[in-house]
């Protein structure tokens, strides 16, 4: 397994994220919609394949918000496919941890990724969704 993990990039909303938003059934987030214009996250990669990318909103408070995890739908290695998704969590709070930030906060309705995110220390707060949210 080679994992890796790189910004992403321009070119990816159109190229990547707005297909897997579309074979999840999901209706692809805006790009002026997310951080940075849709660069303001990161992209794991299984050697030249890209498997999932996520984001990470700042705010004029100690809480950054990581959110819209998306991943191919045909990615299918196992384990690999479930250790990208927490390397991406990891990276997403080390760069709200390097950026500053006291608390990485999330919303959550998928059931596997709440439980990914408990994993890596989360505390589920409202019962609405799953809020969870971590001290940085």
């Amino acid at each position: 397994m080679s994992l890796t993990v790189r910004p992403l990039q321009d070119s990816d909303y159109d190229s990547i994220l707005v297909k897997w938003w579309k074979d999840w059934e999901w209706e692809p987030t805006p790009k002026d919609f997310l951080p940075q214009d849709g660069t303001g996250g990161l992209m794991v990669m299984d050697g030249d394949e890209p498997v999932c990318a996520g984001f990470v909103y700042t705010t004029n408070s100690s809480v950054a918000w990581a959110d819209w995890i998306v991943s191919s739908k045909t990615y299918r290695k196992k384990p690999e496919r479930q250790q990208a998704i927490v390397l991406l969590v990891e990276k997403l709070e080390e760069v709200a941890r390097h950026s500053g930030y006291k608390y990485l906060y999330a919303l959550i309705k998928h059931k596997g990724l709440i439980n990914t995110y408990k994993e890596l220390g989360f505390v589920k707060g409202d019962t609405y969704n799953a809020e969870l949210i971590k001290v940085l």
